[in-house]
């Protein structure tokens, strides 16, 4: 595994943003975020902590709001180290902010769901800052993509992405509708 510290968000000399999730599997959070647009690229890994992925975004086209509004609604937040059959701390939703700005963002966003009462339980998503990230090696990379008919894509996947077109059609790239 490589650690890939890259934390280049907000710097007028650039035109991405970074963005750092983990909302279970990442083979899951991989398959819906890389069917955004204003995606350019996803390395999906293991922190030692959480699975998640590191999302590379143009705020022009996709800002961390919208980033955020489907991570809440593509994944459970309300269950604590667990997304679905997928069990333990590895699997926890949470939030790595980048900077101020990313983390007012972040408990705005989950206050407001908490307000409006969207979930039946508590959002227990951490919001916390990010430190480090570990890339996965390449047989983990784009595993729904590869492995289509697997039945964990069939059974986990699958439906999240459902959910990501119906949702969010309009902000999906065109090849992936």
């Amino acid at each position: 595994m490589n650690n890939n510290n890259n934390n280049n968000n907000n710097n007028n000399n650039n035109k991405t943003e970074i963005a750092t999730l983990a909302n279970g599997c990442f083979w899951c959070t991989e398959a819906i975020f890389e069917r955004v647009k204003g995606y350019d690229q996803v390395c999906a890994g293991k922190t030692g902590h959480a699975e998640s992925i590191q999302i590379e975004f143009d705020p022009k086209v996709t800002s961390f709001e919208k980033i955020l509004d489907i991570f809440w609604h593509t994944h459970d937040p309300t269950t604590l180290n667990r997304q679905g059959n997928d069990v333990g701390t590895q699997y926890r939703s949470a939030i790595f902010y980048h900077d101020k700005m990313q983390k007012e963002t972040a408990e705005r966003s989950r206050n407001e769901l908490e307000k409006e009462h969207v979930y039946k339980d508590s959002i227990v998503t951490e919001i916390t800052p990010f430190k480090n990230f570990y890339v996965a090696e390449d047989y983990h990379k784009n595993y729904y993509e590869k492995h289509h008919d697997a039945p964990y894509c069939n059974f986990v996947i699958d439906p999240k992405v459902r959910k990501l077109l119906e949702k969010y059609g309009n902000d999906v790239i065109p090849e992936f509708k």
